[in-house]
């Protein structure tokens, strides 16, 4: 009857009150049948059945742990309270009911109200058996006593170790949902480069092509009186404009996927972009595969790509290397392009190109990684890792 949900902490405490109750409580009829006392036996029974009524009350109530049914519990409490008092004064058997009642009570009341609750009832225990006995004893003091600080102290473990846990579960929920604003966050920024990526292309090929065969178009209307002959010029300089236009369209939405990738395999072409992006300089360029090379989805090849000819682009303006070397190995589980020179290299920490930052985007957008490995004088090493889709994997 406390507040619910409860946690698996709470749930084993209030399992263990409810079937050491059951337990002392069947411990107590049995004592005062052999004895013949058949009041205290039905009284017995009658607590046992209205404490069985208050649990299954409890889990049918609606808006389960709401000031209302916490309400309602203490106030089972209060009547499980007075029957025990009635049955312990009427038989010693059910004095040792009182140990889950502390239970109860640390679990039910404010720790203000439940510490003086457990110093009453450990008060009237004693004084039951006291009055059974007809003299108070030692036994009789020190029994109720280390129970009631017993169950105080185990009742306290067990509401720190809650408190802690619903403490960590906040705070895991809080992680997640973070975690979770960054990678959308994350995935904006990806989706809003390539927007302005492809609104540039298309402002500096289709745009400016369109408004070349408007001012043609405009000059030719304009000489179609009385010049003719450079009318005619202007119409056809603005027909092979189109033209050209219209070739720049088709290649801009083929250069969505790379043209090096349209009749060739990733491999194929790495090694063609190995040689050719270094073309016209001193660097040396070396391709190899490692692994047994398996079939990727279509924006995987892409994504390779770029990032190999991002990383060698870098390699022939900046880094005044001889060597240059690009390696494309194929794991159990993941692809790895290793695209690496012997130049004058740089400090990662201080590095922040738009070059490099885009190599990154384009591989975290496929849930992969990308590492820059270098220090001045000692080159660069460029590693894309993405994990390969499971029905890729060996």
């Amino acid at each position: 009857m406390a507040d619910y949900p409860f946690s698996p902490a709470l749930r084993l405490l209030r399992w263990t009150v409810h079937g050491t109750f059951s337990i002392l409580l069947v411990v107590a009829l049995a004592g005062v049948a052999r004895q013949g006392q058949i009041p205290q036996v039905l009284g017995g029974i009658l607590l046992g059945v209205f404490y069985a009524a208050g649990i299954v009350i409890e889990g049918r109530l609606p808006h389960f742990g709401g000031p209302t049914h916490l309400r309602l519990g203490r106030a089972w409490l209060v009547l499980i309270t007075v029957g025990w008092a009635v049955l312990a004064l009427a038989a010693p058997q059910f004095v040792w009911l009182a140990f889950p009642l502390f239970f109860a009570y640390l679990h039910l009341l404010p720790l203000a109200v439940a510490l003086p609750g457990v110093a009453v009832l450990t008060v009237a225990a004693i004084m039951a058996a006291a009055w059974h006995e007809g003299q108070l004893t030692t036994a009789q003091v020190i029994g109720p006593t280390i129970g009631a600080v017993v169950a105080t102290l185990m009742a306290t473990v067990y509401k720190v170790l809650d408190a802690e846990s619903e403490e960590r579960r906040l705070l895991i929920d809080d992680l997640v949902r973070t975690r979770g604003k960054l990678v959308e966050a994350e995935s904006d920024a990806v989706r809003l480069a390539e927007r302005e990526r492809l609104a540039r292309e298309i402002h500096d090929t289709l745009a400016q092509g369109m408004s070349s065969i408007i001012l043609l178009l405009r000059a030719a209307r304009r000489d179609l009186v009385e010049d003719p002959a450079t009318a005619e010029r202007r119409i056809v300089e603005a027909e092979d404009a189109a033209k050209e236009n219209l070739e720049e369209a088709r290649n801009f939405v083929r250069a969505l996927a790379p043209p090096a990738l349209q009749q060739s395999s990733l491999v194929a072409a790495l090694r063609r972009i190995s040689d050719s992006a270094v073309a016209g300089t001193s660097v040396q360029a070396r391709f190899e595969v490692s692994g047994t090379p398996v079939p990727l989805p279509a924006v995987y090849d892409a994504t390779l790509l770029r990032i190999a000819q991002g990383a060698l682009g870098n390699v022939s303006r900046h880094s005044g290397a001889g060597h240059a070397g690009v390696t494309l190995t194929y794991l159990d589980d993941v692809v790895m392009l290793d695209v690496y020179d012997d130049g004058r290299g740089f400090d990662p920490s201080e590095a922040a190109g738009f070059g490099l930052r885009t190599m990154r985007e384009r591989a975290r957008a496929l849930g992969g990684s990308l590492t820059v490995e270098s220090a001045p004088g000692e080159g660069t090493a460029v590693v894309a890792t993405l994990a390969l889709p499971l029905w890729e994997a060996p």
